[in-house]
């Protein structure tokens, strides 16, 4: 045991900030490398270059989502969750290593297809061992736990990839490195890394993962999310889903815009790429602290917290340019706009930390016996619907006005909260001083 976590979930969390890491060179790599000319886009010249991208960032997202439910159901019923895991990291890691290869469109919307499927076989059976591997006095600890790894990958990728690409913090051009006296351009040296992640957490989850010991599941073949609740108008569990997916709306919105934003706010992709991991770098520091103090003080009041801080977040970074037009046009030689929207994305952050592991800690409170895969997949697929709903929306919304996407989101936050205030009432086993369904 270290820091009181099982090791079992300590290997999860590295084999995920490793597949992690890969995935979110992807998404700082995926519209510069569609934006630079390598990719044909004969037949598509009628369609923006911000909405294409959001397309092919969207893709994954759906297709995770669609079939996360189906995934987690079939570990629940199987009694199994290590083969999923490991065939999930195979898919992922072929569509990773086709980008080299295609030329068109089309073949990189196939590649991210693929990608989607790999991750679909993998996020909702990996939170289910979390969820498995706890006691009910820990699953805030845990999640928290599993969370900071993982998102010190995806956190930390976009920087690196940002390095990667242009090689240096100032330099705005993509460059070429020289690997065994062939020359292997930064998107290829990207799509390397992104391949090599899902192979190293292969190797972790082979060697250090287990599935546990477990009576057969009793989940049945009905797939419909439970709406209505008992005591409430609706669900618990749905309406943390329903925040999830306006939480990550809002997460997403930012990837597809990346020129308009550098564009705006007069700066390169390394800054872009700081700023788009400002959000998952501030999850790294809270997550733990967040998910502990849950399982002592309640889920209840961080998720309201959360999506209270979340709004205004977000309407903030749509009126950076302005904020920055009426103050020096630099601080330390980087930007103020630049530093604005880097401290408003930390702030979302807090915010995003504040939902994340308590909304999940809620699932697995209420997860019946032998039922982790398919409980805690409606988070997982409402995560992954907004991470494919955000790019287009904002690829739509940004031709018309830049706070435009902001706006729509903080709106989406409010809804959160309100949901969520209403609906969702204590579920942390130390308060409610009943044991969690998953354990009786």
């Amino acid at each position: 045991m270290v820091l009181g976590t099982d090791n079992r979930v300590l290997a999860l969390a590295f084999a995920r900030m490793a597949d992690s890491l890969g995935n979110s060179f992807l998404v700082i790599v995926l519209p510069l490398y569609i934006a630079s000319g390598e990719i044909s886009l004969a037949g598509l010249e009628g369609f923006s270059t911000e909405l294409l991208i959001g397309v092919v960032l969207s893709l994954f997202g759906l297709l995770n989502s669609s079939l996360q439910p189906f995934t987690g159901r079939a570990s629940d019923r199987a009694g199994r969750r290590k083969v999923f895991v490991l065939a999930g990291l195979v898919v992922f890691g072929i569509g990773s290593s086709i980008y080299p290869f295609v030329t068109s469109y089309w073949a990189v919307l196939g590649a991210r297809a693929l990608q989607g499927v790999g991750a679909a076989l993998t996020v909702p059976v990996t939170l289910a061992l979390v969820n498995e591997y706890a006691d009910d006095a820990g699953r805030g600890n845990n999640f928290g736990i599993f969370n900071t790894f993982r998102l010190i990958g995806f956190g930390f990728g976009p920087i690196l990839a940002g390095l990667l690409i242009t090689g240096g913090i100032a330099s705005e051009t993509v460059v070429s490195y020289d690997v065994f006296g062939a020359t292997v351009s930064g998107f290829d040296a990207a799509f390397a890394v992104a391949v090599l992640g899902a192979v190293v957490a292969f190797a972790l989850v082979t060697v250090l993962v287990s599935d546990p010991e477990r009576e057969e599941a009793d989940a049945s073949d009905d797939l419909s999310i439970r709406v209505r609740g008992e005591d409430q108008l609706f669900d618990p569990v749905f309406v943390v889903g329903v925040g999830t997916f306006f939480m990550a709306t809002g997460i997403a919105v930012f990837a597809t815009i990346q020129e308009v934003i550098n564009a705006q706010l007069s700066q390169g992709p390394f800054l872009f790429s700081v700023q788009f991991a400002a959000v998952v770098i501030a999850n790294v520091l809270f997550q733990v602290p967040i998910g502990r103090a849950s399982d002592r003080y309640g889920r209840r009041p961080f998720l309201v917290g959360g999506f209270a801080l979340l709004a205004p977040s977000l309407a903030l970074q749509g009126f950076v340019p302005e904020m920055a037009a009426a103050l020096p046009a630099t601080v330390a030689g980087v930007g103020t706009g630049s530093l604005l929207m880097l401290a408003f994305r930390l702030l979302q952050g807090v915010s995003v930390a504040m939902v994340f592991a308590p909304g999940l800690a809620v699932a697995g409170d209420l997860a019946k016996k032998g039922q982790s895969g398919t409980t805690l997949s409606v988070l997982t697929t409402a995560f992954g619907f907004g991470i494919a709903a955000g790019p287009l929306v904002s690829g739509v919304l940004v031709t018309i006005d830049f706070a435009l996407p902001f706006l729509a989101v903080a709106v989406l936050a409010v809804a959160a909260l309100a949901l969520t205030y209403s609906q969702v009432a204590e579920t942390a086993p130390a308060l409610t001083g009943a044991s969690a369904p998953a354990d009786d």
